[in-house]
């Protein structure tokens, strides 16, 4: 099994076990023991999962709009908690590759890899839910068709971005390509750089 086909594995078992309760407050317990980058993955998965159905309750039309403000900046905190992972993921690769010789004519990926599992695990997510879809006893088999039709292209394109991964990867391990890491730099969660939070600060 490839790097990124063990992603998926991780990703889909963790995307299973959160609809086991469906609880958007329920407390993953991580499988995966703590020092191994699987335990990163599962838990990186579980966030994605917390936050699609928080951002399917926020789009209820009849939402409290206190509830739905409260909501809001639950779905900032999980932003900003998946941003910290996918670096947290970047950092394992460039350790592991640190001591790889870079070819004087090495290129640089469009992304890291960890925004690329990102999408990995996105995926995983929308797999199972248009295959909950595709298997509904309530719906009307034009829905079923329309849901089987897409449920093709995300399987189609799973194994496109999984293939691509492990690429990247290959090439990263032989010094085909480098990676570089940009931290994020999120002006609207930082006092310093939001006008909305500084001008309070100057009393506007």
């Amino acid at each position: 099994m490839t790097f990124a086909e063990n992603c998926n594995a991780v990703f889909d078992r963790s995307t299973s076990d959160y609809h086991i309760n469906d609880d958007v407050d329920f407390v993953a317990v991580n499988p995966f023991p703590s020092d191994t980058i699987d335990h990163v993955l599962y838990a990186k998965n579980w966030i994605d999962a917390v936050q699609w159905h928080l951002e399917d309750i926020i789009r209820d039309p009849n939402i409290d709009p206190v509830d739905a403000l409260a909501l809001k900046r639950r779905i900032d905190r999980s932003n900003q908690d998946r941003t910290d992972m996918v670096e947290e993921i970047d950092t394992y690769f460039r350790e592991l590759y640190a001591g790889v010789k870079v070819a004087d004519d090495a290129t640089i990926n469009t992304e890291s890899p960890a925004w690329a599992l990102d999408r990995l695990s996105i995926l995983a997510l929308k797999i199972y839910h248009m295959k909950a879809e595709v298997e509904r006893g309530d719906a009307s088999p034009e829905h079923i068709a329309r849901c089987k039709a897409k449920l093709d292209v995300l399987l189609e394109q799973r194994a496109d971005l999984t293939s691509a991964i492990d690429c990247l990867l290959d090439d990263i391990a032989a010094g085909r390509k480098y990676m570089k890491v940009y931290r994020q730099m999120k002006m609207y969660n930082d006092p310093a750089t939001n006008p909305v939070l500084y001008g309070k600060g100057e009393g506007k």
